[in-house]
C-alpha cells in the first residue's frame, strides 16, 4: 500500500481529520491509493489561506507568475510516466490517453498560461467629450478597461481527466492573479495531489494553491459555501451545477460553470458517412463515451441513415475492449461499479423505449474484473426517449432519423443541453448555414477537433461562460473602468 495521501493547505502537507478512504483502479478493482477525507474546517482553513495569500500573489509581477507556471510544467513533464501511470490506475484511461491526452495537455495549459500572465489586461476605451452638465464641468473623459483577478477561486474539477481538467481551471487563475482551493472529484484525486507536488517545488507560495479532498459531497459543499471564496469553478454534471449556483447566487460568487452535454451529430444526406462514422465512432472509445463533448445524439437524414449505422457498426466492432495498460486497447473501464450500473441501466431503459441494439449492450467478454461497458449504438429511436435526451456519459451512441433540413435543425436543438454539435455534409456552405442555427456554444463542421484557443462554454443547461485560450483568462478576472479628465 502507498503512503496515505495529506492534504494540502497554506503550503503545508495536512493530516486530514476525517482520515482517508480508497481510491480503486476502474480496471483492476485494485486500490491504487488512500485520498484524505477533509472535514468543513480543514475546507475553511484552506480557502481562509487562500485569502491571506491573495494580496501578494495578486501584486505580483506577471513575469514571475509566468516563470512558475513554466517550471511548473517542466516539472510535469519530468515525471510524465509516473504521472500518467498513477492517473491511467485512477481513472482506466489507455496508456495513450493518459500520457498524452492526461498529463500531457495539463502540462501544455500550464504552458498556455504562462504565456498567459504576460497578456495585456489594460485596454483603452475611447475618449469621450462631455458637456457640463449636473456631473461636472465640460471635458474630455479617457478611460482604462482594466482586467482585475476576482480573488480566491474553488476549482472543483471532474473524474474524466485528472489532468488537463484541473489544470484548464488551475493556470489560468494563477496567471490572472487569483489564488485556488482544488477540490478534485473523489474518484481520482491523486493526480491533482502531484499537480499540487509540482506546483509547490516550481515555487508556488504557500496558499496560492490549496488541495482539499473527499469522498462524500460535504468537502465541496464547504469549498462553495466559505465566505473567504469569490468565485467558483466547476466542471461536472448539470445537477450538481445547479445546487452550486444556488449557493454561489445567495452571495453573489461569481461561477463559470462547464456541465453536461448531449451533443448533436446532424449528418446530412451528401455527407463523407466514413468520416461521420470515424468521429461519431470515439463516443465509444475516448474515454469510454465519459466526455460531455461526445456527439452522442446522431441526427441522420434518411437517405443516409442505413448506410452511416452498417459503418458505425463496423467502427464498434473493430475496438478492442479491456485492459487499458495493454497495447491495443481502444476501450478502458467507465470510472465505478456505480456508473456502470447507471449506464447499463440506460441501454435496458432504451430497450424498453423502443429503441433497437444494433451492437453491444451487453457486458463485455474477457475482463473478469473492472468496471467494463461494451460499445453500444441504439437505433429506431425517437426524440422523446429518455435515452436520446439525457446524458448517458459511457460508450453509446443513439440514431434519430430525419427527413429535411429544417427537421434536422430542429431536433438538434430539442434539447436541454447546448454545448458542442456537429453538422456532417460535403457541401461547407450548407454545414455552415447549418452550424450558426444550432443553440450550441460551439459547433464541429466535419470534424470533432477542436481550436484550443477558441470560446468554449454551453448554451441552456450545458454551461455558464466561457474559457481556453484567452478566454479562459477572462473568465478568471473582473473588468473595471479607470475614468479620468483630459
Amino acid at each position: 500500500m502507498t503512503t496515505p495521501q495529506r492534504l494540502f493547505i497554506g503550503g503545508e502537507w495536512t493530516e486530514p481529520d476525517h482520515g482517508h478512504y480508497e481510491v480503486i483502479n476502474p480496471a483492476t478493482e485494485n486500490v491504487v491509493g488512500l485520498a484524505p477525507e477533509a472535514s468543513r474546517t480543514q475546507v475553511y482553513a484552506a480557502a481562509s489561506a487562500a485569502r491571506e495569500a491573495f494580496g501578494t500573489w495578486s501584486r505580483t509581477r506577471p513575469e514571475e507568475r509566468a516563470t512558475i507556471l513554466d517550471r511548473a510544467a517542466d516539472l510535469m513533464q519530468r515525471d510524465l510516466t509516473g504521472n500518467a501511470a498513477l492517473a491511467q490506475a485512477e481513472s482506466g484511461a489507455t496508456t495513450a490517453t493518459a500520457r498524452g491526452m492526461q498529463v500531457a495537455v495539463g502540462a501544455a495549459r500550464f504552458r498556455r498560461y504562462a504565456k498567459g500572465a504576460l497578456e495585456p489586461v489594460e485596454e483603452a476605451v475611447a475618449p469621450q467629450i462631455n458637456e457640463a452638465g449636473p456631473m461636472g464641468r465640460a471635458g474630455v473623459f479617457g478611460a482604462l478597461a482594466v482586467r482585475q483577478p476576482v480573488g480566491v477561486v474553488t476549482c472543483i474539477t471532474s473524474y474524466n481527466n485528472p489532468w488537463a481538467n484541473p489544470a484548464g481551471k488551475i493556470a489560468p487563475a494563477l496567471a490572472m492573479g487569483n489564488t485556488v482551493v482544488v477540490k478534485p472529484a473523489p474518484q481520482d484525486p491523486l493526480s491533482v495531489y502531484r499537480m499540487a507536488e509540482a506546483l509547490e517545488e516550481a515555487g508556488v507560495p504557500a496558499g496560492v494553491v490549496n488541495v482539499v479532498t473527499g469522498s462524500g459531497p460535504d468537502v465541496g459543499e464547504a469549498a462553495v459555501d466559505s465566505p473567504d471564496v469569490d468565485m467558483v469553478s466547476f466542471t461536472g454534471s448539470t445537477a450538481v451545477g445547479q445546487r452550486i449556483a444556488e449557493v454561489c447566487g445567495r452571495s453573489m460568487k461569481r461561477q463559470l460553470m462547464e456541465l453536461g452535454g448531449k451533443g448533436a451529430a446532424v449528418v446530412l444526406d451528401d455527407a463523407d458517412l466514413d468520416s461521420a462514422a470515424a468521429g461519431i465512432g470515439t463516443t465509444f472509445s475516448f474515454y469510454s463515451g465519459q466526455i460531455c463533448t461526445a456527439p452522442t445524439r446522431v441526427l441522420v437524414q434518411r437517405a443516409a441513415h442505413d448506410a452511416l449505422i452498417e459503418r458505425l457498426t463496423a467502427y464498434a466492432g473493430h475496438l478492442t475492449v479491456g485492459d487499458p495498460t495493454l497495447r491495443g486497447t481502444v476501450v478502458g473501464p467507465v470510472i465505478s461499479a456505480a456508473h456502470r450500473d447507471r449506464v447499463e441501466s440506460y441501454i435496458e431503459l432504451g430497450r424498453k423505449e423502443g429503441a433497437r441494439t444494433v451492437t453491444g449492450g451487453e457486458r463485455p467478454a474477457g475482463p473478469d474484473r473492472g468496471f467494463y461497458v461494451a460499445p453500444t449504438l441504439l437505433a429506431d429511436c425517437t426524440n422523446d426517449m429518455r435515452v436520446v435526451r439525457e446524458e448517458i456519459f459511457g460508450p453509446v451512441v443513439v440514431v434519430v432519423p430525419f427527413d429535411d433540413e429544417e427537421e434536422g435543425i430542429a431536433l438538434a436543438n430539442d434539447s436541454d443541453y447546448g454545448l458542442i454539435d456537429y453538422v456532417w455534409s460535403s457541401d461547407v456552405a450548407r454545414a455552415f448555414r447549418v452550424a450558426r442555427r444550432l443553440r450550441a456554444g460551439g459547433v464541429g463542421v466535419n470534424t470533432i477537433g477542436r481550436n484550443m484557443e477558441a470560446p468554449f462554454g454551453g448554451f441552456k443547461k450545458s454551461g455558464v461562460g466561457r474559457d481556453v485560450g484567452s478566454y479562459a483568462l477572462h473568465a478568471y478576472s473582473e473588468l473595471q473602468a479607470i475614468v479620468w479628465p483630459g
